[in-house]
């Protein structure tokens, strides 16, 4: 009962953070630079990847792409690389998918580990501001929408799945993960999506069911990477700054992964809407 308590009161610490920052970008701006800071510790834990270059990279990138843009309220001269830091970083999240199916262990070579903390970590963090930051217009009750998603996924995935899970997702790497987990996450997660569309005024439903659909698939390999990575260097959290949580990379693998993507589906939209 004790640890239910210290999870609860974790998992309320870190909502409230984040729901309360998300109306201040400037608010915002520190506590993912703070929350990139520390993933990427936890992550470079985990790949045993030393040295301090990663948090100057990260640094670097937040700030241009993130902070500058929505200070000075123009894409004007980043545009361009933005769409590059893009295409970059989904190439990557595709190939750590295709390690995810084909590899027994993901290589973690020298120059990799340098490619993962640039574009899977720091780029993710860059792609939730963005996405905060939606037709150059900071409105964050799209990115509210985008983490409720995940954490109704998260929660009907474990909920279903531990009432009524019996095939394997993907045993493994996360034994605990069922089909009909996952489908009970998402079933949910685009139930949740109507109720977002009619009360944030942002999004058509027709678009918020679709970003439910892309936060619940790539959500889902965002966790199951993270969980191989941690199988790899055979721990069980990536860290111990949430008690009863485990990391904070723990608590953000399914919205880093899913970012890029949920950022290339808005751009796309742009141009159909």
């Amino acid at each position: 009962m004790k640890d239910i308590a210290i999870r609860a009161f974790s998992g309320l610490i870190y909502v409230l953070l984040l729901v309360f920052s998300l109306y201040n970008k400037h608010a915002l701006i520190l506590l993912f630079f703070v929350f990139g800071l520390i993933c990427l510790a936890e992550f470079k834990k985990l790949i045993q990847f030393k040295g301090f270059i990663s948090y100057i990279v990260f640094t670097i990138i937040y700030f241009i792409f993130g902070y500058w843009q929505l200070v000075m309220n123009t894409s004007s001269g980043l545009d361009e690389a933005t769409q590059i830091l893009q295409v970059i970083t989904i190439f990557v999240l595709l190939l750590l998918i295709k390690d995810l199916f084909s590899e027994k262990k993901i290589p973690l070579f020298s120059s990799k580990r340098f490619i993962l903390t640039t574009f899977y970590i720091s780029s993710a963090f860059v792609f939730l501001i963005l996405i905060a930051n939606y037709y150059s217009d900071y409105n964050p009750n799209i990115l509210l929408g985008c983490f409720i998603l995940v954490w109704v996924n998260d929660t009907f995935a474990y909920l279903v799945g531990s009432q009524f899970g019996k095939q394997k997702l993907f045993p493994s790497i996360s034994p605990k993960k069922t089909v009909e987990g996952f489908l009970g996450g998402l079933l949910f997660a685009c139930i949740s999506s109507y109720f977002i569309a009619k009360y944030t005024n942002t999004l058509t439903f027709s678009y918020w069911l679709i970003l439910s659909i892309i936060v619940s698939v790539f959500g889902t390999l965002g966790d199951l990477i993270e969980s191989k990575f941690k199988r790899q260097a055979k721990v069980k959290d990536s860290g111990v700054i949430m008690p009863g949580h485990g990391g904070l990379l723990d608590r953000f693998d399914s919205i880093i992964f899913a970012a890029p993507f949920i950022y290339l589906f808005l751009r796309i939209s742009q141009y159909v809407s």
